[in-house]
């Protein structure tokens, strides 16, 4: 049996992995418009969600948070924040950005020190300010020489930035989080498609195999987020940081190799500039965690 920290490592490899090579699933439907393949995912995700709930006794859980009214200020924001980070995702994977979307969650703990810089006033130290000034140039690089933001990247790293802060803010576990958000983005959804009877929600009117990939669309969702709850509770999460880079890695050798997006020069310039960003950090915590390290050996 594998110790309780390398099981932990083990599951985080599965979460990451599994994020890694998401975009194969969304590719699969990508006759299907993203808007319906969120409310699938919304669907089929609080369905799992509520029965994860049930069978682990977290009922008490969801009341309360149902009562809480620091619940409730929180909870409309990381709903919005979540439900157009899936949206934007979805799109972008088949709208053939793959690459933008990579970039996005590339920039994501660049954009987590930028934020806590602006309006937390977290200090910063030398490798931090350096890793977020290579962000801002490459930003202003996309800028430069596309004419235009990278407003996809932008969004998707800024969206998931503020809903992992404001999530904390919630103070439920995931799963409870995640009845909560996708119980409330189903009925936004069920009034938008009651005036669009012939799409892929009437499950009659498709076929079988596509009614299997719909569903999936919960499975796709859950199975990460559990196994990163269970990586979460085995390992650090300065440990469980180390893992999030695959990911992004994942849909960009997807992007590039298996998808055939185009990747010019100048994006090459524009991810080289994020992964320096993103080596700097990565030595700065790994000097930081042998550190931290010495210092209780000395104790």
């Amino acid at each position: 049996m594998p110790s309780h920290q390398n099981q932990g490592v083990i599951f985080a490899l599965v979460a990451y992995t599994f994020w890694a090579f998401a975009p194969i699933y969304f590719k699969l439907i990508d006759q299907v418009p993203a808007t319906e393949i969120l409310t699938h995912r919304v669907i089929w995700s609080l369905l799992i969600t509520l029965i994860i709930i049930a069978l682990t006794n977290r009922k008490a859980a969801l009341l309360e948070a149902l009562k809480s009214s620091k619940t409730r200020k929180y909870l409309l924001l990381t709903t919005l924040l979540i439900g157009g980070n899936w949206g934007v995702f979805i799109w972008s994977v088949n709208d053939n950005r793959m690459l933008d979307a990579s970039l996005g969650y590339y920039i994501n703990p660049l954009i987590n020190i930028i934020l806590g810089m602006l309006f937390f006033a977290e200090r910063l130290d030398r490798p931090q300010i350096i890793a977020a000034a290579l962000c801002v140039i490459a930003v202003g690089f996309e800028l430069i020489q596309f004419g235009k933001v990278p407003w996809v990247a932008l969004f998707l790293a800024t969206s998931f930035a503020l809903y992992g802060f404001f999530r904390k803010k919630l103070g439920v576990d995931s799963f409870v989080g995640m009845a909560l958000e996708t119980g409330l983005l189903l009925p936004i959804f069920a009034v938008y498609f009651l005036w669009m009877p012939h799409t892929t929600l009437n499950l009659t009117e498709n076929s079988t195999s596509l009614n299997a990939l719909l569903v999936l669309a919960g499975p796709v969702t859950m199975i990460p987020l559990l196994c990163f709850a269970a990586a979460a509770n085995r390992i650090s999460l300065s440990a469980l940081g180390f893992f999030q880079y695959i990911g992004p890695s994942g849909m960009f050798l997807l992007a590039v190799f298996v998808y055939d997006e185009p990747f010019s020069t100048e994006k090459l310039i524009t991810f080289s500039i994020i992964w320096s960003a993103l080596a700097i950090l990565i030595w700065d915590n790994i000097l930081k965690v042998k550190h931290r390290r010495g210092a209780i050996k000395q104790i």
